[in-house]
């Protein structure tokens, strides 16, 4: 699996194509031949960008869940609610759907901002205001989250 890395800003056009920053599309091309599944993010208004690699084994775990729990009916329906494969044409541009759009309030401007092995695509706007809601208390974050880590050995 390939650890992606970088935050993009690029445009959408009035057809909901972005063109894919060269650096992001160099990460992608071991991918691209494979396509890759655009779906609406669980916590925050914005895309989520997996490669099919990833959604594959993504999917195998979703798929283990016994669908007659209702919680777990539940969840699988809206997990995979506006689900779309999406494909980098042979110009670099990816066509974002527009019920994608509106789920993320795409408007032009677009962040491209890699997250634990996938991209998570952003209006612009949207994106500072939550970087801006999360930094107040991002040390404290990130001491819940990372601080009983073992990092030795890593220098």
């Amino acid at each position: 699996m390939v650890n992606l890395i970088g935050t993009y800003e690029c445009k959408v056009d009035a057809k909901g194509r972005l063109m894919v920053p060269a650096p992001l599309k160099k990460q992608l091309s071991p991918m691209l031949q494979d396509g890759f599944v655009l779906k609406r993010a669980v916590f925050q208004p914005c895309l989520e960008l997996y490669p099919m690699e990833r959604w594959d084994k993504m999917m195998s775990k979703i798929n283990a869940l016994n669908p007659f729990v209702k919680k777990n009916n539940d969840f699988i329906r809206v997990f995979t609610a506006g689900v779309k494969t999406v494909e980098v044409d042979t110009n670099g541009r990816l066509l974002i759907p527009k019920d994608l759009i509106a789920f993320a309030g795409i408007d032009k401007e677009i962040v491209l901002s890699s997250s634990a092995g996938i991209i998570e695509v952003w209006d612009k706007d949207k994106y500072e205001a939550t970087l801006d809601a999360t930094a107040g208390d991002f040390g404290s974050l990130a001491e819940d989250v990372m601080g009983n880590i073992d990092f030795d050995g890593l220098s």
